[in-house]
């Protein structure tokens, strides 16, 4: 994660279904959907501005820190999430076994 994101907080906007943190009045985040003690994270997005700065990387590292904190396991089906966690593996940790795809990552 980039540093400029380490002090930008993570804000579960509920009414939006959605991570996300705002930088400069411009968004990235991620939806999801909760069911039960697991969160489906199914798009991630950046406004245009803020395209290539690491902005969707920041707020998906953020968002699986928020979910082991609070002992929830995720189900990645959108694939920006999924390609990041192939990418780093160590998050594997928190996927739902019951996840299809967890025999890909």
């Amino acid at each position: 994660m980039k540093p400029i994101f380490v002090e930008i907080p993570l804000v579960k906007n509920e009414g939006k279904r959605r991570f996300e943190i705002e930088i400069d009045g411009k968004y990235a985040f991620t939806n999801y959907g909760e069911f039960g003690s697991q969160i489906a994270l199914v798009h991630t997005e950046t406004d245009p501005e803020l395209e290539g700065t690491g902005a969707a990387s920041a707020v998906v590292e953020k968002t699986l820190h928020y979910l082991e904190n609070h002992n929830l396991k995720l189900l990645p089906f959108c694939p920006f999430v999924f390609a990041y966690i192939k990418r780093f593996p160590e998050w594997k940790r928190i996927v739902s076994k019951k996840f299809k795809g967890y025999d890909k990552l």
